[in-house]
């Protein structure tokens, strides 16, 4: 998933072959005629079949520009906008991946001293093509409130693309949870900006990203990728340093997400953590998962590869 994937699809819809060592030693070439099940089971289906050793992509003309806007706002103001925000992404052009963000904002020279380490909420876009024609959908991004501060950046698409690379990055212990929602509903909004729990301090920020476009066009049994239908996905991504506060961070993620648990439809297996079979359950149907475990009896029956999401062999599922 990424900022072309709604022009173009997703990374896995682009795959034209995978070289792939499997569990046995073997090196097969896997495409939609050779070995075409284990293509299938690649493209969404994680680590649990073999080692790919080479891509073949099919390319596409992109361009080098690109464009990035945001309009901050209060959470408590927030809510008309976010849902006006909601009902824009059926209908925005395709270069143009709606974004949504709640947290706590940082000394950023862009917004006012007062908003320093407060609170806020941010409704934006990036869209990837010549930035003039981004430019006219910033003001379809709601303002029905006065924003706290809107924040346009014309760059380069390599940057977008590196634009949050951190070279301490491993210096962070993380935890993330995820959902997919096919739709966005009033209170899911409303959890959504609430961003609230028992310890303020340790709350992860939480984000939102639009689907659709060229992603909904492939068909769901097309590959093991799954849920093709979603409206947004949702992150709630906690980052910290220090190891006592392990148990307090990870319970804050677990709480905030589990608010918003009750409007999702299920899961990118990107973003599952600790979730175990109760994650893979959440991110493919019992269709898929079935498919998938007969790929996994055929290439890898003894589960060596299963520092992963696991699909487990038949015989242990």
């Amino acid at each position: 998933m990424g900022w072309l994937a709604r022009q173009y699809g997703l990374s896995c819809d682009n795959v034209v072959s995978f070289e792939v060592v499997t569990a046995d030693g073997t090196v097969l070439r896997a495409d939609h005629t050779r070995h075409a099940e284990l293509f299938w089971a690649l493209r969404g289906g994680g680590g649990n079949f073999g080692v790919v050793t080479e891509f073949e992509f099919r390319l596409h003309p992109v361009g080098t520009r690109a464009l990035v806007a945001n309009v901050f706002f209060r959470p408590e103001e927030a809510a008309d906008a976010l849902r006006a925000w909601r009902d824009l992404i059926p209908v925005v052009p395709r270069q143009a991946t709606l974004t949504a963000w709640v947290g706590t904002a940082g000394a950023d020279e862009f917004l006012p001293p007062a908003n320093h380490g407060r609170p806020l909420a941010a409704l934006g876009l990036v869209w990837t093509g010549d930035p003039a024609r981004g430019r006219e959908l910033v003001p379809a991004l709601p303002a029905v409130v006065t924003p706290v501060a809107v924040r346009v950046q014309e760059m380069s698409y390599l940057d977008l693309q590196r634009i949050e690379d951190d070279v301490q990055g491993h210096r962070f212990r993380r935890y993330w949870k995820g959902h997919y929602f096919r739709d966005f509903p009033d209170p899911a909004v409303a959890a959504f900006l609430s961003r609230a729990g028992d310890e303020p301090d340790f709350l992860p920020s939480v984000s939102l990203q639009s689907y659709g476009g060229a992603v909904a066009d492939v068909p769901d049994e097309a590959t093991a990728f799954s849920q093709r239908d979603t409206l947004v996905e949702y992150v709630a991504a906690a980052r910290w340093t220090d190891p006592a506060e392990d148990s307090r961070r990870i319970a804050a993620a677990r709480a905030l997400a589990g608010v918003l648990a009750p409007y999702a439809s299920g899961a990118y297996v990107n973003v599952l953590t600790d979730e175990g079979q109760d994650g893979v359950r959440r991110a493919y149907s019992a269709e898929k998962l079935a498919r998938l475990t007969a790929v996994k009896d055929r290439y890898d029956p003894e589960n060596v590869f299963h520092l992963n999401q696991n699909i487990r062999p038949g015989a242990t599922s």
